[in-house]
């Protein structure tokens, strides 16, 4: 074989390997661009916690439709105000598993496929919402809750824009598991 055809050779398998470096690159910052979607929600979250705060004084409802107020709740707890007169230590409890399940999913959301749409928006309001509690949790040891549906006498909880993002993005997970199983071009690379 020439030796201009050894070294065309050698350029070639060189060049696969940092297309293919590239390719992975590009595949990762891709991914990662959903987090820019978890930020907008924190930053929603916390500009609608803040501004129902500055406007209603603790516990104040005030009924925008039959079925939907506007009330200021703190919740010490988890959903459903679960250990909220466990003495403080869940606010600590509450954090750090936050802030783990937040690791976990900023590690999965790398690790997708860029067609995985339905799967990154789900995470992406998953990590967005639970970002959101968090800053309240470690800012004031409680979150702050405001949107409370009800049905003549029956009252939802209070929640917020944080554990809505949640809700939904749980909802596309469960919805993309059902409907996309099997299938492995949408999902991991």
């Amino acid at each position: 074989m020439p030796k201009g055809a050894t070294m065309a050779k050698e350029d070639a398998g060189t060049n696969q390997k940092i297309k293919g470096m590239g390719r992975r690159k590009t595949d990762n910052a891709t991914s990662l661009h959903w987090l820019w979607g978890s930020a907008a929600i924190v930053l929603f979250d916390q500009v609608s916690k803040a501004t129902v705060e500055a406007a209603l004084p603790l516990h104040h409802t005030v009924e925008l439709l039959p079925v939907f107020n506007l009330t200021l709740a703190h919740n010490p707890g988890a959903a459903f105000s679960l250990l909220a007169e466990a003495g403080g230590w869940q606010r600590w409890f509450f954090s750090g598993l936050a802030l783990i399940v937040s690791v976990g999913l900023v590690a999965w959301l790398r690790r997708l496929h860029p067609g995985a749409i339905s799967e990154a928006l789900g995470i992406t309001l998953i990590l967005g919402g639970a970002l959101g509690n968090l800053w309240d949790r470690i800012q004031f040891g409680y979150v702050i809750d405001f949107i409370q549906l009800h049905w003549h006498d029956w009252y939802f909880p209070a929640f917020n824009v944080a554990d809505s993002a949640i809700t939904i993005g749980a909802g596309l997970l469960i919805l993309d598991t059902l409907f996309t199983h099997g299938t492995t071009d949408t999902k991991h690379g």
